[in-house]
């Protein structure tokens, strides 16, 4: 592990030094590339620094038990104690450092929540969960960015869509890819009957330009006009827009801006995460035999959480975790369930290595 956490600080050293080369600099390609190596780089540096310090410490604490002071002794011994656990757990750290890197940790997401079987309690659900997400991104300070919206009549949503830019975002939001399943009494049961209802979330990395290129001839663009709340444009221009990619069938709508620029814009926006996480799938079902076994591969075909009201609790079904602070989760308190999950999955990856 030592060697190879040099071998990393050599290439960190490497990498800032070409960052300050003015012919990089002009190179914006690579440029960005190397910036964007650099901030996966920095923490695992900084990580093994600080490891390399703890062990110079120890040695010299552990010299300091030879004094004939037996104070002397009895506090490098203490002193030897506390490097010796920090040692060990900042070791453990550095292991997960080194797991093969999510290609995708950086990137920011785009997150789609839809109302599946239910009917409107669904698409309140769907409402509450987009909400959930919304408050936990507003805790990270990210930002959110309302992409389209198709709203149910009694409030909620059919589908909303949104995308979620800072630091780190797809490494916390990646595993909420899935079925949701809420159990509550609906306010429009009189009887005081518990419901279940569902959503599905999916969870894009957004894509960048460089990396899809699609060909204008693969697209077909409709124009129509928008429907629903809106205002005076609403059924007088033809801003919305749909866009088809014709050799995959991704079809994506927007409706939600006045302008017909702006909603192809966004609509393109999402068809090409959309291609970008069918490709990305597409790989990685070549790369391993059972695709459940892979790390994040965001299956949303099996039920992920359910949310119990009347009971107050959480349960993800992946990890067997149950949590009793609905309310405060539903506020976007997210951090303990996300945790969880991914430090199951860092388990996962290094029993496979």
């Amino acid at each position: 592990m030592l060697n190879k956490l040099e071998k990393i600080a050599d290439r960190f050293r490497e990498v800032e030094g070409l960052l300050s080369d003015p012919s990089v600099i002009n190179d914006q390609t690579r440029y960005r590339s190397l910036t964007k190596e650099h901030a996966e780089l920095i923490d695992v540096v900084n990580g093994y620094e600080r490891y390399c310090r703890i062990t110079e410490e120890t040695a010299g604490s552990q010299e300091l038990l030879k004094d004939p002071d037996p104070d002397v002794r009895e506090m490098a011994s203490a002193e030897v104690a506390e490097l010796k656990a920090e040692l060990i757990e900042l070791e453990a750290q550095l292991k997960v450092m080194l797991l093969p890197k999510d290609p995708n940790a950086l990137r920011n997401v785009i997150i789609e929540v839809r109302a599946g079987t239910g009917g409107d309690e669904a698409a309140l659900f769907a409402g509450d969960l987009f909400r959930m997400y919304c408050r936990y991104a507003d805790r990270k300070g990210w930002k959110v960015e309302l992409l389209s919206t198709a709203e149910a009549g009694i409030g909620g949503y059919k589908e909303v869509i949104a995308l979620i830019s800072g630091k780190g975002v797809f490494s916390r939001f990646k595993y909420e890819s899935g079925t949701h399943r809420v159990q509550r009494v609906p306010e429009t049961e009189s009887q005081g009957r518990i419901h279940t209802s569902a959503c599905t979330v999916a969870v894009l990395p957004e894509a960048e330009d460089v990396e899809i290129n699609i060909d204008p001839s693969d697209l077909r663009i409709d124009l129509y006009r928008a429907s629903g709340a809106g205002g005076q444009h609403v059924n007088k221009t033809e801003s919305a827009v749909r866009i088809t990619h014709i050799p995959t069938g991704v079809v994506v709508a927007c409706q939600d801006e006045k302008s017909q620029h702006k909603n192809k814009a966004r609509a393109m926006k999402v068809l090409k995460s959309r291609i970008l996480d069918a490709m990305q799938a597409e790989q990685q079902a070549e790369m391993a035999a059972d695709r459940k076994s892979q790390v994040g591969s965001g299956d949303r075909s099996g039920r992920i959480r359910t949310y119990n009201f009347p009971q107050g609790r959480c349960t993800d079904h992946r990890v067997g975790l149950t949590i009793y602070k609905l309310d405060a989760i539903m506020q976007g308190d997210l951090d303990e369930i996300i945790d969880t999950l991914t430090t199951h999955y860092q388990a996962e990856q290094m029993a496979g290595q």
